[in-house]
């Protein structure tokens, strides 16, 4: 099967069985989704989800956050993973957002980027979910899906090759939902390590399927 037919398979099967895919993130304004990205990485959304309840209460706004010194806030975001690191991230984002950006999430990649804490897939997250351009986000479940589908050159080393290949290969409107279609179907079936291919409905145009069980 060629590429292009599988991009079609791809998108036909999701724009009807998973029309409104989201970030299974827990947030209600783009200040909450930047904080939440930024504890996100390389953790859970479950515990993301734990954590952020308290932390959002007590810390409303940017303005709220950059008040508040290390030893308070690590009380807070103690429980993910390297959270010395996002302590620091999400103190010096929270100054930086009020002091040079009026306290407004940026709306564009590059911009985004200059924020402690925000790298490129952080960026493409909050530039598609919040202002619903057409960004890819590469987490290890859409570098890995992306891949075992077919839609990408199984040889791409890093997650910008993977990225721009999935840009260039999709069309705009559905790129932001792609993104969570790719995530949600490596988070719960075509897992790292044992993929449930048993249950997998795109097994049909699946290149891992074809090579490893037609």
């Amino acid at each position: 099967m060629q590429r292009k037919e599988r991009f079609k398979e791809f998108i036909d099967y999701f724009t009807a069985n998973q029309p409104e895919a989201e970030t299974e993130l827990h947030y209600s304004n783009p200040y909450e989704l930047l904080v939440a990205v930024i504890l996100s990485a390389q953790c859970t959304d479950k515990r993301i989800n734990m954590v952020t309840p308290a932390l959002f209460k007590d810390f409303p706004t940017a303005e709220h956050l950059a008040t508040s010194d290390f030893d308070e806030l690590f009380t807070y975001i103690k429980s993910v993973s390297y959270p010395n690191n996002k302590t620091k991230h999400l103190l010096g984002m929270a100054k930086m957002l009020v002091e040079e950006f009026d306290s407004e999430v940026p709306d564009d990649v590059k911009t985004l980027q200059k924020l402690p804490g925000v790298g490129r897939k952080t960026a493409n997250v909050i530039a598609s979910v919040i202002y619903n351009q057409p960004t890819m986000a590469v987490d290890t479940h859409v570098f890995r899906v992306s891949k075992r589908l077919g839609l990408v050159n199984q040889n791409l080393k890093t997650p910008l090759d993977v990225e721009k290949n999935l840009v260039k290969n999709l069309p705009d409107e559905y790129i932001a939902r792609a993104h969570h279609w790719l995530i949600l179907h490596g988070r719960y079936v075509c897992l790292a390590r044992s993929p449930k291919c048993e249950s997998c409905n795109l097994t049909h145009f699946c290149r891992f399927f074809e090579k490893n069980y037609a």
